[in-house]
């Protein structure tokens, strides 16, 4: 359980709150590279961590990441042009480079020389990379190294990833993802046919046959490995390590030699967040399967609506779940298993939980062991000290992996050749 004042640190991103800070100290995703996937393409609307930001992919193939409003009276860039290396506003034409730097203000006498007092109210520098965009947002003097993660090593082929825009809080959806037992009911069958889950990777069917998993945990300078043990059969145990790395990573554990799965959590403000899902394959291009499974929605993964990143599985429509599947088949009623799970997350009272009436049990450790990691980090960042995480951007190249062990090995020992991105 929370006191009120560290739900808030752990809910509040905008500048000058402890986590605000703490998220500007990393390199973000903050959109796909196709939402700008031209030069001299259409800007494209951003707001992440508070900020309403825009961006544009300029003729030199450089993107630029601005404040939306105009220095000068504050329209919003996206109206703008996009046009010979710059932004232009469309009310009066001042235009912008990427760097945020006044090239031109054509509106007055005085604008040859009145541009160079003029920058954009905030620029920040983005890389392209593994089909993201990516962005710093903090102090110049404290930007990272870019962290390395393997889905950034990948051709296209070899990956695929989705966007969804959710309306809760980044921590209250990312604890789902430290939640292994809720796996055991929330995904689960009520009849005798064959869990999607479990039939994707037959050792899964242990989270079905063992609803008490119990944890282990390893800190890392990159953030923390997560290993759920269960009771599997002829005298082992199954292993589910998942990778979460800061601020809001999480690698979910599936077996060698099946994609990679990173899913990715991006505050908006306070109350909404991005949710990247993607998925990759470090030595092959994904199968047709894999493909269509992750493109156009099913058990795994829900449809989107067409043209925006909204899922047809939603809160206004309770998640269009079937109550008489409900009792006969699928015990939530709602078909595609991200939406069984922001249906739950989504709807605590709100789009931010109250920590503080929480009663939490022994498998709910690793969603505690996260909590204090983040809170601490942030605290230490407010006394001036600096965060080592962003600075580990080597250390990002992780996987996490599912595997049976003897009842008496060592997991860290028996996963290490696993845990490492590197061909198999």
């Amino acid at each position: 359980m929370l006191t009120n004042d560290e739900n808030e640190l752990l809910t509040q991103t905008n500048a000058g709150t402890p986590m605000g800070d703490l998220y500007r100290r990393f390199w973000l995703p903050v959109m796909l590279a196709e939402e700008v996937p031209t030069v001299d393409c259409a800007p494209a609307r951003v707001n992440v961590l508070g900020e309403r930001l825009v961006a544009f992919k300029d003729t030199d193939g450089r993107v630029g990441l601005l404040d939306a409003r105009c220095p000068h009276r504050s329209t919003n860039l996206f109206w703008g042009r996009n046009e010979e290396s710059g932004l232009r506003c469309a009310y009066h034409g001042w235009k912008f480079d990427v760097n945020g730097t006044c090239v031109d203000v054509p509106n007055a006498p005085e604008g040859a020389t009145f541009k160079d007092k003029i920058t954009a109210f905030a620029a920040y520098p983005t890389q392209e990379r593994g089909g993201f965009i990516w962005a710093y947002l903090g102090p110049k003097e404290s930007q990272p190294p870019f962290p390395e993660f393997e889905i950034n090593r990948v051709p296209d082929s070899h990956r695929h990833i989705t966007k969804v825009l959710l309306r809760a809080n980044w921590m209250q959806l990312m604890e789902g993802e430290l939640d292994s037992s809720h796996v055991s009911f929330l995904h689960s069958r009520v009849d005798k046919g064959e869990n999607p889950l479990a039939a994707r990777d037959r050792m899964q069917g242990a989270m079905f046959s063992d609803a008490t998993p119990t944890w282990l945990f390893k800190d890392t300078d990159y953030g923390i490995m997560l290993g759920a043990r269960r009771n599997g059969e002829d005298n082992k145990s199954y292993w589910r390590v998942n990778q979460w790395l800061m601020p809001s990573f999480t690698m979910i554990a599936a077996k060698p030699g099946t994609p990679v799965h990173l899913q990715i959590r991006v505050p908006i403000d306070d109350k909404s967040s991005i949710f990247y899902r993607a998925i990759w394959h470090p030595t092959r291009p994904l199968t047709d399967k894999e493909r269509w499974d992750a493109e156009h929605g099913g058990v795994n993964f829900p449809e989107m609506i067409p043209g925006t990143y909204l899922p047809k599985e939603n809160m206004d429509n309770d998640y269009l779940i079937d109550r008489a599947s409900q009792r006969t088949t699928s015990f939530s009623g709602i078909k595609s298993v991200p939406a069984q799970d922001w249906a739950v997350q989504e709807d605590m009272g709100g789009p931010i939980v109250d920590r503080s009436i929480e009663h939490l049990v022994s498998s709910d450790a690793a969603i505690i062991s996260v909590r204090k990691r983040l809170i601490k980090t942030a605290r230490d960042l407010q006394e001036g000290t600096e965060p080592q995480e962003p600075q580990s951007g080597s250390r990002y190249g992780v996987r996490p992996i599912d595997l049976m062990l003897d009842e008496q090995a060592e997991v860290w020992d028996g996963a290490r050749e696993y845990l490492e991105a590197k061909a198999w």
